[in-house]
């Protein structure tokens, strides 16, 4: 079983890993808002979370199917709607239960299935002692209003927790005026950013023999922080980019694993889009929503 199950891991991953250089690409789209392209990074992520899909003759897989990929259909109701997995690896000779091409195959994926699973297991403790730590970290930090805290333990300001989020700022921050920083943080907790972080985080783990897996989370939570940023922004006005970039300045950068922080990015990289940002039309949203929208039906779906 366990077998079995990194088997169509192992799949899945290679199939994300196609579709997340993609989206790195379409990434380098200037133009596309980091607001509506931190959307894209769904892609990858969902390939390496659901391992079926829908069948789709304009599907990627469709072409890379000429090439390389095989298409295990799953469930087909009617003769035009069939639900698949790919198969890139192509190892087995029959599927449901599994049955190897050669022995030394099955061999292979039974001692590369429980290292799969001691190395995931280990990671994801370590993630628990590191998030249960951040949150230790700042238990006894001071309230100051509403969900919003001060912490004598933090070097810049950040949002912890998911349930009940809290806004913790450094103490240094107790008689300065942060307005634009809880904004920014309060607009993190409207768009559940340290849910998608830990969601994230986990797959990451799971798919942990990957190394794009690790390079597409970590330009995701980059993203995360840019999203904000112009979210921020198409609130405030871009009159106001200065003055906000110039808050951003003033912020230290500290670890930020399970948190989404202020200065929690590469600061040049993010004061370089503030301060080239621009407001969106309708028009120009809805053309970006359907570019996307192709993007998405075209990387998620299977050959067909």
């Amino acid at each position: 079983m366990l077998q079995e199950i990194f088997y169509w891991i192992f799949n899945m991953s290679i199939t994300a890993a196609v579709t997340g250089v993609l989206v790195l690409l379409v990434r380098q789209i200037k133009k596309i808002p980091r607001r509506l392209s931190v959307f894209l990074w769904l892609i990858p992520f969902l390939r390496m979370t659901i391992p079926f899909g829908l069948n789709s003759p304009y599907s990627l897989m469709s072409l890379l199917s000429k090439i390389t990929t095989k298409t295990i259909i799953v469930y087909q109701p009617t003769e035009d709607l069939a639900f698949s997995m790919t198969n890139s690896v192509m190892a087995a000779e029959t599927y449901f239960p599994i049955t190897y091409k050669v022995n030394i195959l099955e061999d292979i994926f039974a001692v590369a299935s429980v290292v799969w699973i001691i190395v995931l297991l280990s990671i994801l403790l370590m993630l628990a002692v590191t998030y249960f730590t951040a949150i230790y970290e700042i238990k006894d930090s001071a309230h100051l209003k509403d969900n919003i805290y001060l912490s004598e333990k933090i070097v810049s300001p950040a949002v912890y927790g998911i349930i009940k989020p809290k806004i913790i700022l450094p103490a240094s921050y107790k008689d300065k005026d942060a307005d634009l920083v809880i904004l920014h943080e309060n607009t993190h907790i409207r768009s559940l950013d340290n849910l998608w972080r830990i969601i994230a985080f986990v797959i990451a783990a799971v798919h942990w023999f990957n190394p794009l897996c690790w390079l597409f989370l970590k330009i995701f939570l980059a993203d995360l922080e840019l999203s904000c940023d112009e979210r921020v922004l198409a609130k405030l006005g871009a009159d106001r980019a200065k003055e906000y970039a110039s808050s951003l300045l003033e912020s230290r950068q500290g670890a930020t694993v399970f948190v989404s922080a202020f200065g929690g990015a590469k600061i040049r990289t993010r004061i370089k889009n503030i301060l080239s940002f621009k407001k969106l039309t309708w028009f120009s949203f809805m053309v970006f929503v359907a570019l996307i929208s192709v993007i998405f039906y075209v990387l998620l779906t299977n050959a067909g």
